[in-house]
């Protein structure tokens, strides 16, 4: 039965090339997209790695599916892995990347991303949880891996370098400049293999006549593809179970979503890592799907790193998180660089303030649309239509997603009314690794409650007023600390706020904001004064502390429970 616009509004806003249905899914397994793209671009450029000064190495297309399968060949016949087995992989953005990640969905395997500035300990935390069968890690953190080996054992360790796959000039030069100059690469104090000799075991099994295509055929497309470990709605780390299916839909929804605005021939700047799931799925397999070109960056602090992928590539599109696009609005090099071929910026992971988004258009000439998703939904949701700029939502549902925002007994409130997002569609999750404790406070049927509070307008489009574990309770009252975040960077003289709640007597809560600020004219007088301009008497911070920074997660989220101590 068709369904209306009355019933989802958003479908009025689809226009033009955007569809509200995904009408085909060409790849079974996520390891089809590396095989697809190889046979319809070979020679195409697909992934690019740019060191901050300026070396780079290059794989293309069918480099990719080449040797995915040899890695796919050693996990699956030289280390003889069972269908599902854990592998992790704990390694910045590099060239090793897209070829271990396809690799072990070839293999039928389940891929482990684990954040390599994680301490041993963290590191240890998710081996033990995942049961990780094979650690794939950058030789440059040895000592951490250690620690994390001495707690939790991995059979198989497998070492990769920063320049892995790079010509054999730079990466002879940035190894050595790496261990003898800089000193970064500690001998490693465990058994392990260098990824290249993991290769050619996995050649030498495919000379004697292993088919690759032929390990993946009895494996479903509902096998679990990743577990993408998230803190989640309820604060808990946990393994988010994320299938070849619920990954493949999301690409495909994405795809249908942006139309031809999505070509072979854009070129993605990927600063943010691509083991968090916003890159994963839309820097990397959404581009590799379109065999488009992923120019990474392995560390974006600071970001004069990204100076060089500017320089020498035709950048047309920018994924990031606020803190970014403030950041490169800070950096004169970047202002003044040319980049004639930008054409679509994309936040997500926090909210876009609406001082950045108005600042980067004035300077950059390009808009910054904002979108919205989780870890638990693969993770898109909701976009604005690509290239139509900020408008304080975060767009509408993607194609065959629906959204309701509902209140605490799960009724969905009327619209401009504040409830929590609820959300379903094939991209959400099969439920979390082992717990089914945390998957049943988060799920209700088809649908996961977000733990975002949002409100939905006539048109369909959703705007996120905070997260509900953010929200701050004065005297009955709700604050919500994006609210107040967004006019206190409005402020001139102030680069970055946070707002959190702190324990206040008979209020119960107060608002206490921590700014970053570029003027010492800046003080808690004039901050509060500038607020009162703008929020009711409750919404004031009563506290204001000035820091150097703020806490900032991988990918450059504020972490306000580590400002709430």
């Amino acid at each position: 039965m068709a369904v209306s616009s009355a019933q989802k509004p958003w479908l009025a806003s689809y226009s033009g090339e955007m569809k509200a249905h995904v009408e085909e899914v060409p790849y079974r397994l996520l390891g089809d997209i590396a095989v697809e793209s190889a046979r319809r671009t070979p020679n195409k450029t697909a992934f690019t790695c740019v060191m901050p000064n300026g070396m780079q190495g290059s794989l293309s297309y069918r480099d990719v599916d080449r040797l995915s399968d040899q890695f796919a060949a050693y996990l699956h016949a030289e280390l003889r892995l069972p269908p599902g087995s854990r592998v992790a992989i704990q390694a910045p953005n590099g060239l090793a990347y897209p070829v271990v990640a396809f690799g072990v969905f070839k293999a039928g395997c389940t891929l482990v991303n684990v954040n390599p500035l994680y301490l041993g300990e963290e590191a240890a935390a998710v081996f033990a949880d995942a049961g990780v069968s094979v650690l794939v890690v950058i030789d440059m953190f040895a000592d951490r891996t250690a620690q994390a080996l001495a707690a939790v054992p991995v059979k198989t360790v497998i070492l990769v370098s920063a320049a892995e796959l790079f010509p054999a000039l730079p990466r002879t030069v940035i190894g050595l400049v790496q261990k003898h100059v800089g000193k970064e690469i500690p001998a490693p104090r465990f058994p392990h293999i260098r990824l290249g000799q993991a290769m050619a075991l996995g050649r030498a099994k495919m000379v004697r006549g292993l088919r690759i295509s032929d390990i993946g055929g009895t494996l479903q497309p509902t096998a679990v593809a990743c577990l993408q470990y998230t803190g989640g709605t309820t604060g808990v780390s946990k393994g988010a179970m994320l299938t070849h299916a619920n990954l493949i839909m999301n690409v495909m929804q994405v795809l249908y979503f942006a139309g031809s605005k999505i070509s072979r021939d854009d070129a993605i700047l990927t600063a943010l890592p691509l083991y968090h799931i916003f890159a994963f799925t839309v820097n990397f397999l959404t581009f590799a799907a379109r065999s488009a070109h992923v120019v990474m960056v392995p560390n974006p602090r600071p970001l004069t790193n990204l100076r060089k992928a500017f320089e020498k590539y035709p950048i047309s599109f920018i994924t990031g998180v606020n803190t970014l696009f403030n950041g490169l609005l800070n950096e004169a090099w970047f202002t003044t660089l040319p980049k004639p071929h930008l054409k679509i910026c994309v936040a997500g992971g926090m909210a876009l303030q609406q001082a950045v988004a108005e600042r980067w258009l004035k300077i950059v000439g390009v808009p910054v649309g904002e979108g919205y998703g989780l870890t638990e939904t693969s993770p898109v949701v909701c976009f604005n239509p690509l290239g139509s700029g900020h408008n304080g939502s975060i767009g509408i549902p993607i194609p065959d997603t629906d959204a309701k925002c509902v209140d605490d007994d799960f009724n969905e409130v009327p619209p401009g009314m504040p409830g929590e997002l609820a959300v379903r569609g094939a991209q959400v999750m099969a439920g979390y690794w082992r717990r089914p404790d945390e998957t049943a406070k988060v799920m209700r049927g088809e649908w996961i409650l977000t733990g975002d509070i949002a409100t939905m307008d006539e048109a369909g489009y959703f705007r996120i007023v905070d997260r509900r574990k953010d929200m701050i309770l004065v005297s009955g009252f709700n604050v919500f600390p994006n609210e107040v975040e967004d006019i206190l960077v409005k402020m001139p003289g102030v680069k970055e706020a946070a707002v959190v709640g702190v324990p206040d007597g008979a209020a119960g809560e107060a608002p206490k904001a921590f700014i970053v600020r570029m003027d010492d004219a800046v003080t808690a007088k004039s901050v509060r004064a500038h607020c009162r301009q703008h929020l009711t008497g409750y919404k004031v911070p009563k506290f204001v502390e000035f820091r150097d920074d703020l806490p900032k997660s991988s990918v450059g989220k504020i972490l306000r429970k580590d400002l709430r101590g």
